[in-house]
């Protein structure tokens, strides 16, 4: 089942049972599918499922800056509906890599390319971005690329 079929089921269970905090979210993480959808090819666009979870990283990484922002700003009441909201939306996420399977993928990509300093880094990210679509967000990978190449 693809990732927005499987959406697309639970926003029905979700009206069903009316969940209203899951509908929405639901109903906004379709929404911004949709968009992005007929952003990259018109009305009758379709996003395939490396597409639909960068959508979703996209909306994950929005909720973590808000929650940060309203705990800077003492409202604590938005943080939480942001947290509910960000644990909803990391469930469509692929299982999220380990360190251990982070550092030994870090190593091969390095291997791969021959890098010795952080001057060659860009070519390591854009090896294991390739191979790691969405395991692994960007600022985990270059902090463990960083330690690796000894920056």
């Amino acid at each position: 089942m693809s990732i927005q079929a499987r959406i697309d089921s639970d926003l029905k269970d979700a009206m069903r049972a009316k969940d209203a905090a899951k509908l929405g979210v639901l109903r906004m993480l379709k929404s911004a599918l949709k968009y992005s959808a007929i952003e990259k090819s018109g009305a009758d666009g379709e996003l395939d499922d490396a597409e639909a979870t960068q959508v979703i990283r996209k909306q994950v990484k929005q909720r973590q800056d808000s929650i940060e922002s309203f705990e800077k700003g003492g409202r604590p009441e938005l943080a939480a509906k942001e947290k509910e909201e960000l644990a909803l939306l990391t469930d469509y996420l692929p299982q999220a890599m380990s360190s251990d399977e982070l550092a030994s993928a870090v190593r091969a990509a390095i291997a791969e390319t021959g890098a010795t300093s952080r001057a060659q880094m860009g070519a390591v990210m854009k090896i294991l971005q390739a191979k790691l679509a969405g395991r692994a967000d960007g600022k985990t990978l270059s902090q463990e690329v960083q330690r690796q190449l000894g920056g």
